[in-house]
């Protein structure tokens, strides 16, 4: 890194590690920097959020460019930045592509919905990027510089299509939840939710990251796994889901 996280008004987790909340939806991306690679995880909420994170991240990659994008899920303020990212290799959970190209209306029609201006929205949903890797059990990114990671398709549960994010470096493992996991409020299950299965989802959340490593919300601080766990037993009694 040639500049700090904190320069770039992100928050470093590992040396190699950082992450942003954005305004509005307070929704978090992440940066992962290896030797010669890099990953960025979710693309912000439009074209021109989209544009922003990458200019930052080339800062702080010291001129060099992200190469890779995984996309946790199929919501409009993780997906609809991605188009900034041109040429990058883009990762998400099978089946995401489906959404992405079936639901382009609607998920412009919730962004719009939610406050994002209407020519905003529209020029996402044009532009939207379909993953061209498509994961249905677990991928490794080696980034270079002891840097791997390990795209992991958990779900279902916020979604029918989430990707979870686990990184490695050194001792420390960070885990990018997505939105199966939120701080800053209760976790939202929308239609495209499958409760049943949400619980489950977040214990292999757990299984991967294990006991010591960082949480990271798709909204909201950095979590320990006691946080998930609890977040993980309130969704099973609040959707009826037996251990």
């Amino acid at each position: 890194m040639t500049v700090t996280w904190e320069e770039c008004g992100w928050q470093g987790l590992t040396p190699r590690v950082g992450r942003c909340r954005l305004p509005g939806w307070d929704c978090t991306v992440g940066l992962v920097a290896g030797d010669g690679a890099a990953l960025m995880i979710d693309a912000g909420s439009s074209v021109r959020e989209g544009a922003r994170l990458r200019t930052e991240a080339c800062r702080l990659l010291g001129g060099a460019r992200v190469t890779h994008l995984a996309l946790t899920h199929p919501h409009f303020d993780h997906v609809f930045g991605a188009a900034a990212f041109a040429g990058v290799e883009v990762f998400g959970a099978v089946g995401i592509d489906g959404v992405l190209t079936r639901d382009r209306d609607a998920l412009r029609a919730d962004a719009v919905h939610h406050g994002l201006p209407p020519s905003d929205a529209t020029e996402a949903a044009d532009l939207l990027v379909l993953p061209r890797h498509v994961v249905s059990g677990e991928w490794t990114l080696d980034l270079g510089g002891g840097v791997r990671v390990l795209l992991a398709n958990v779900g279902p549960g916020h979604t029918g299509h989430d990707l979870a994010v686990l990184v490695s470096e050194g001792a420390r493992e960070v885990v990018f939840c997505g939105d199966l996991v939120e701080e800053s409020g209760e976790p939202q299950a929308g239609p495209d939710a499958i409760p049943s299965r949400w619980p489950a989802a977040l214990d292999r959340l757990l299984a991967l990251g294990g006991e010591d490593a960082l949480y990271v919300p798709g909204h909201g601080a950095v979590v320990d796994a006691a946080f998930v766990r609890a977040q993980r037993d309130a969704l099973a009694r609040r959707f009826g889901v037996s251990d």
